[in-house]
């Protein structure tokens, strides 16, 4: 079994980024620069992860992890999914699309975690809940080290509980869904740096900070609060690595504000607010993956045409902070930015005080 913390050149996770913009490219590129690279299995078949863990390995021989959806199934209000089908029938039509046919699924947890344990990735994330700790011994057999998402303290006890080895703290800032283990309005809502303090508190685990940071500095500040690395997303979203759609590549760069909305799958997430969610934001329901499964086609032609008002821009609330340069580039200017930024904070601390 391993519960060591992997050695990294730099303490930079590239985020999963799971329905588009995760590429074997850009996981093996962060990963060969000397940070850590994720696959998202999210949304993807189980021959689909299998073969982005192959494609990768051809490309690096450095360590990149797998992300995993460890989704519960919860009661649906079927009335309302069928009015808010209804509410966006319109848009649909507009983009001469049917509605998707909305279902529970568990994204073929059981699949993907055979892909996981025959290939062997070094280690194993989980989002949107907690795996059994039958899952976690499994894992842990095989030398593979398992991560929880978590976004409260009560999260990060379960994780723990359950042995976990290592937990990836999402503050409220973050871009994309809310990685915690229940979808309630509210839940979780708090923001990186205070849940860091939380959670270290209360866990012993390596923490992960996940949450609005895109730039060095931001790293040091993750650093300094009791973090061994930094978890980013939107930030790679504009790396020539990622498959971000152009529309959304353009609206990152945009001073445009961002929201959470459940108006495009149904579960608490943050994005540039659009047309749609403004639209819709008050109708939608928690009904994840129903409200997905309902929204896929709309949003896959309207993605297809260069629509940014119909597409969910998921991004955090640094998101104009993302640059257009090589994964690998960033990897090493933002270690080296935080190395200053650290620096710069210890010099600060031994000068004598100042009057006021």
């Amino acid at each position: 079994m391993t519960t060591t913390f992997p050695q990294l050149d730099h303490p930079i996770v590239q985020a999963p980024l799971a329905g588009g913009p995760s590429t074997p490219e850009l996981a093996a590129a962060v990963s060969a620069a000397g940070g850590l690279g994720f696959l998202a299995a999210g949304y993807k078949s189980a021959e689909d992860l299998a073969g982005d863990i192959t494609r990768t390995r051809a490309i690096t021989s450095a360590p990149v992890g797998v992300n995993l959806f460890a989704l519960t199934e919860t009661r649906v209000d079927d009335d309302r999914l069928a009015a808010y089908a209804r509410a966006i029938e319109r848009d649909a039509r507009r983009h001469h699309v049917g509605l998707g046919e909305p279902h529970f699924d568990d994204d073929a947890f059981d699949a993907k975690l055979d892909v996981v344990c025959r290939q062997r990735p070094p280690i194993a994330s989980f989002t949107f809940g907690c795996p059994e700790p039958t899952v976690v011994q499994r894992l842990h057999e095989l030398d593979i080290a398992v991560w929880v998402t978590v976004t409260e303290v009560g999260e990060a006890l379960l994780a723990t509980q359950a042995g976990a080895d290592a937990l990836v703290v999402q503050g409220v800032e973050a871009g994309g869904h809310r990685g915690g283990f229940e979808d309630a309005d509210g839940r979780g809502d708090v923001a990186l740096l205070p849940l860091l303090r939380l959670v270290a508190r209360a866990c012993e685990l390596p923490l992960i900070a996940s949450g609005g940071i895109a730039d060095g500095s931001g790293i040091a500040a993750a650093l300094a609060a009791g973090a061994r690395a930094a978890q980013i997303g939107t930030a790679f979203m504009r790396c020539p690595e990622a498959a971000t759609s152009h529309a959304h590549r353009d609206a990152l760069s945009a001073p445009t504000p961002t929201a959470i909305t459940r108006a495009f799958s149904g579960r608490r997430a943050r994005g540039i607010v659009n047309a749609f969610m403004r639209d819709h934001d008050d109708q939608a329901l928690a009904a994840y993956p129903h409200v997905n499964q309902l929204t896929a086609p709309l949003r896959a032609a309207a993605r297809k045409a260069g629509d940014a008002d119909a597409i969910n821009l998921w991004a955090g609330q640094a998101h104009t902070l993302a640059q257009d340069l090589p994964a690998g580039e960033l990897v090493h200017r933002w270690s080296a930015e935080a190395r200053a930024a650290l620096e710069q904070a210890r010099y600060a601390l031994a000068q004598p005080p100042r009057p006021v």
